[in-house]
């Protein structure tokens, strides 16, 4: 294993690492004196990547646990005091533009684009320092995927957002507002295109966890779909504009590559000895061993008392605000379902020996495998899986995609199959959304999928009238599809930005 540095800037200061991926402190990412060589662009691009990383107390995946997960209907946490940012988030509060995880969600994610901006940018001053154009190539195809992964998540999260092609100082950031979604994937759409031709379909050992050209066309493929979907709120994701059968062709490409397989152990997918299997298309790597460079998205999921029980380090959600799995989710399964098991723990005993009745993920978790502390935990974290990209290319079809039932059924039931459940027929898309559900509970994507597939009212309006016996929980508008723009970014400079709609 190569060794680990931080990564220090003068923008911001982060901590964590790819596995396999030399990480070296850099002073001043924007200088031209920095970029004298390969060595320092690759560092540079190391960078983009290290954005993943705990920042703030919390790294990228925990972001998708409370502004996904947590806002669906797999998760049910009105909070008992309701203080806590993800209790607000699931009970869809319209004050919700002041919360801290509203602000640093923006804050790393636009971080994270001026620092792929600033490679770019030097690429263009300096690229023949690197002296092999091919590999100039590549670092250009990394920081445009790296970037058009984070535009994606935020034109996912808030709508319209400001574009930004050139690094920029905060002071030059005040004079750029926010664009339509439209261009926003105009951007997304041509740097996943140019990573696609650009990027390597796979690594040696030295550079795993790089994103190769499948990544990028997986993401494509999503941003095709997402796009795709019903325009229900006027600046949200969703433009409805039919392009099934563009996101089918690039799954397919996946799939007949024949780099990628389904496991027949569901739980071997998340074994911590088995990272980098046939299912991964793209994760995001996390390495413990007291390093500065482990994940804390576990930590997000378990409960406070059930740490103390079974860690060396305190952690996890506290009484007053569990992410309690919700009894629909739960009810969703069959009793013979092998997914079961490896996904959820139902009860613990505590460390003064009650029985503690407690419904929460713990797919990610191995106590022997906790690291130092609860920053620690070293399994790497599934962005697309090839089950995904099975099951999305089911739903294309579905919505009009060239394929027939036979193929729809097939994946469904091959997903079943290795759930120990028998086979069905004449799949539609509530069904394959059912499956989905199942298969990917705890890997944040429900929120996505309901939305994309224009379901996100009606479900989450239903499950409210049978889950929320707090009354907590408000009903679910169209205005909530999207987050509300951070109360500090609207004070900064007034009239920049407007508010989203039905948010304070």
């Amino acid at each position: 294993m190569k060794k680990i540095f931080l990564i220090i800037s003068s923008v911001f200061v982060f901590g964590s690492c790819e596995k396999e991926l030399d990480l070296a402190p850099i002073s001043d990412p924007g200088s031209n004196g920095f970029y004298r060589n390969a060595d320092d662009f690759k560092q540079a691009v190391n960078g983009i990547y290290a954005s993943f990383g705990v920042q703030n107390n919390i790294d990228y995946p925990s972001m998708y646990v409370v502004l996904d997960e947590s806002r669906s209907d797999n998760i049910y946490t009105p909070g008992q005091a309701g203080v806590r940012d993800w209790n607000a988030i699931n009970n869809f509060q319209n004050t919700i533009a002041t919360l801290g995880t509203i602000a640093n969600t923006w804050n790393v994610t636009f971080n994270a684009i001026m620092r792929a901006n600033t490679v770019l940018d030097q690429l263009k001053a300096n690229r023949g320092v690197i002296g092999d154009p091919a590999l100039a190539t590549r670092f250009e195809a990394e920081a445009k995927f790296l970037r058009a992964f984070f535009y994606f998540d935020l034109v996912k999260w808030f709508g319209k957002v400001p574009i930004f092609e050139t690094f920029v100082s905060p002071a030059e950031a005040l004079n750029v507002g926010r664009s339509p979604v439209e261009d926003v994937y105009g951007l997304i759409i041509s740097d996943l295109n140019f990573a696609i031709a650009n990027l390597p379909a796979e690594y040696g050992a030295a550079d795993k966890g790089r994103a190769t050209s499948y990544a990028a066309k997986g993401m494509l493929a999503r941003v095709y779909m997402t796009r795709s979907g019903p325009k229900l709120h006027p600046d949200g994701p969703c433009l409805g504009t039919n392009e099934y059968g563009l996101a089918l062709d690039l799954l397919n490409d996946i799939i007949q590559s024949n780099k990628f397989a389904m496991l027949n152990d569901y739980t071997a997918i998340f074994d911590y000895n088995n990272e980098g299997n046939s299912e991964i298309v793209f994760d995001l790597q996390f390495i413990g061993g007291g390093l500065g460079a482990g994940g804390y998205y576990p930590t997000e999921y378990y409960d406070e008392g059930w740490g103390r029980a079974n860690l060396t380090f305190p952690g996890g959600n506290p009484g007053d605000g569990s992410k309690r799995i919700s009894d629909d989710l739960l009810e969703s399964y069959d009793m013979a379902d092998l997914r079961v098991d490896p996904t959820f723990q139902i009860g613990y005993i505590d460390e003064n020996g009650i029985d503690v009745d407690a419904q929460f993920y713990d797919k990610f978790m191995n106590v022997a495998k906790a690291g130092g502390d609860r920053f620690d935990w070293s399994i790497n974290y599934p962005v697309i899986r090839y089950t995904d990209v099975l099951m999305l290319k089911a739903e294309c079809i579905l919505q009009g995609a060239s394929g027939s039932q036979g193929d729809v059924d097939g994946i469904v039931n091959a997903v079943r199959d290795r759930a120990g459940l028998g086979m069905v027929s004449n799949v539609d898309l509530d069904m394959l959304l059912a499956e989905r559900r199942k298969e990917f509970a705890g890997e944040n994507l429900r929120w996505d999928d309901l939305v994309r597939t224009g379901k996100v009212l009606d479900v989450m309006n239903t499950w409210i009238a049978k889950e929320d016996a707090s009354g907590k929980i408000q009903p679910v508008t169209t205005d909530f599809i999207i987050y509300p723009i951070p109360s500090n970014q609207l004070d900064v400079k007034m009239g920049l930005y407007t508010q989203n709609p039905g948010y304070l």
